[in-house]
């Protein structure tokens, strides 16, 4: 089994953390420090722990804040000496977080120098939050930083709905503010860079469906190869949902005079096992036609309804009379983001968005059935 997450804040890497800020601060409390950010660390989970060290840091660093960042700024690594970096950053993200706005540019600065050595995405939120327009014009001038961390930041900080952190309301409700960051971005020359700012128009159009289609359609035309795989990436949310300013942006019409059958090889799964089937595609039209493939697992809920999850597949071309065959098999595992229950599911081709065909199973869970 992979080693846990939380694992990646233990006691050596607290004691590694107190010497590079005591060498930086005489008066720092290593000592003090390390009792405090260890004690029941092991009991935690990571995010707990993040806030244990933090809450050590806010006991034994400097109550004044421009004093404590000096300290903090200090301890990064430099070229001829290591220094605070990696996971030790995530409970200094917290203390910025919780102390830095108070101190608005002071902090802001703090989490651009840190960026590089790990990530302040979780850091700058509460700026955000407490003033966007401020905040903004400060990352604003991100975008043409030398450092490819920073130029992140700007993008990966600002999404709205960005995983483990605090969700920021007002670009929930309305991104505008951050689309001239996105925009700026959207040709960096970093892979690193273009899929965040992807993410963060993905963050977008599950609230803004809409938006985020014209945006794509309006940065399309001539686009290259880089800029092209960052649009539809953005997308990736709107064709699952088979939105049609989505599919017609990337050349997909509505699937006319198209056959699709589904055929599967087991009608019942053995929970750890899989699901083989074939969908074989025929285009009965007069027109060629690019068709995007893709399957609907609708999973059995703990009451008995269905909750459907989108599967990517194929994309092809098929021109007129032509037929095609596709082979997949679906693994049904255990996963941490799932719970499965035994029953009948069903399995659905979506073409082009539209459902084109569907069979149903039933997962057979041996610990579990009864029957």
């Amino acid at each position: 089994m992979p080693e846990p997450l939380k694992n990646l804040l233990h006691e050596a890497l607290v004691a590694e953390m107190g010497d590079h800020i005591a060498a930086n601060a005489p008066s720092f409390d290593r000592s003090r420090f390390v009792a405090l950010a260890t004690d029941s660390l092991p009991a935690l989970e990571l995010m707990a722990r993040s806030a244990l060290i933090r809450d050590a840091l806010f006991v034994t660093l400097p109550n004044d804040f421009p004093e404590a960042a000096a300290i903090l700024k200090a301890s990064l690594p430099t070229p001829s000496r290591p220094g605070l970096s990696s996971w030790m950053l995530l409970p200094v993200n917290q203390f910025i977080a919780a102390r830095g706005p108070d101190h608005f540019d002071l902090g802001l600065d703090l989490l651009k120098a840190l960026t590089p050595h790990f990530t302040a995405e979780f850091g700058i939120r509460p700026f955000i939050h407490r003033d966007q327009d401020r905040a903004l014009a400060v990352i604003s001038g991100w975008v043409g930083d030398p450092d490819r961390h920073v130029r992140r930041l700007a993008s990966e900080g600002t999404r709205p709905r960005l995983p483990w952190a605090m969700r920021l309301p007002q670009l929930v409700k309305d991104p505008a503010p951050i689309l001239p960051v996105l925009t700026a971005l959207m040709d960096d020359p970093e892979d690193y860079v273009r899929r965040s700012v992807a993410n963060s128009l993905n963050d977008i159009a599950k609230d803004h469906p809409d938006l985020v289609a014209g945006f794509v359609a309006g940065h399309i035309e001539g686009a290259s190869t880089e800029r092209r795989w960052l649009l539809k990436h953005a997308s990736r949310t709107l064709l699952k949902k088979g939105h049609a300013q989505a599919l017609a942006n990337f050349g997909f019409g509505a699937a006319t005079s198209l056959a699709c059958e589904l055929r599967l090889a087991n009608s019942e799964v053995i929970f750890g096992e899989g699901l083989d089937f074939e969908i074989c595609l025929t285009n009965t039209g007069e027109t060629t036609q690019p068709l995007m493939i893709d399957y609907v697992v609708h999973h059995v809920k703990a009451d008995g309804s269905l909750s459907p999850k989108v599967f990517k597949c194929k994309t092809v071309t098929l021109a007129p009379g032509q037929s095609q065959a596709i082979e997949r098999r679906h693994a049904i595992r255990p996963i941490t983001t799932r719970r499965y229950y035994p029953g009948e599911h069903r399995i659905a081709i979506l073409v082009n968005g539209a459902e084109s065909a569907s069979q149903s199973f039933v997962l057979r869970m041996p610990l579990l059935d009864r029957d």
